[in-house]
């Protein structure tokens, strides 16, 4: 019975170690992870597609982009409804988004004024006015419009956003603000800090 009970111990500290060896090795692959992991973690799969994550229509690559910007700069073109990061020596990484319908689009230059992780959303004054029915206050999640992330710019309420429909980029839909698809807007988060110069092209 004692040699039965000693056996019994051995092997459960053995899967006990295995266990840690096993979680040790796990967090080193995690650390070894490029820094934008989620580029190959969000794609067309069932967790993207249940979490709101799906691909964009267009997809996101860098293009040649011949500007004086300095790298990091935001350029979004409202007419070609793509939006630029410069990363510079004459390039850039392009996203599809979709911008502010007729009577909605504006331009200038701006800076990211704030950054929120599944912000919450309340509709202006405004567009109370025309919408009655919106909520007074949404909290952030998955059906919220202004998606996963959101960059603010300056003190206006205009954002980059993102969108669980991913249908609507590339079409001229908003009151204004820049809509990206939720995994777009997450690779876009990662890369533009707050103080980064965005300037919009009408």
């Amino acid at each position: 019975m004692h040699s039965h009970f000693v056996l019994t111990w051995r092997l459960l500290t053995v899967a006990a170690v295995a266990g840690l060896l096993a979680l040790a090795a796990t967090d080193a692959t995690a650390q070894r992870r490029p820094a934008y992991f989620g580029d190959t973690f969000f794609g067309n799969d069932s967790a993207s597609s249940l979490f709101g994550l799906g691909s964009s229509p267009i997809a996101r690559t860098v293009v040649s982009y011949p500007v004086n910007h300095r790298p990091g700069t935001v350029v979004i073109n409202t007419r070609e409804r793509r939006l630029y990061l410069v990363l510079g020596n004459g390039q850039a990484l392009q996203y599809g988004i979709g911008v502010g319908r007729d009577g909605f689009t504006w331009s200038g230059v701006t800076r990211v004024s704030a950054k929120r992780v599944w912000p919450g959303w309340t509709p202006p004054a405004q567009m109370l006015r025309r919408r009655p029915d919106l909520p007074r206050h949404m909290a952030g999640g998955l059906d919220n419009p202004l998606g996963a992330r959101a960059l603010y710019l300056g003190s206006s309420l205009y954002r980059i956003h993102g969108s669980n429909e991913p249908e609507t980029i590339g079409q001229a839909v908003s009151s204004g603000c820049f809509r990206l698809t939720n995994e777009d807007v997450i690779d876009l988060y990662e890369r533009v800090p707050v103080g980064a110069t965005v300037i919009v092209q009408h």
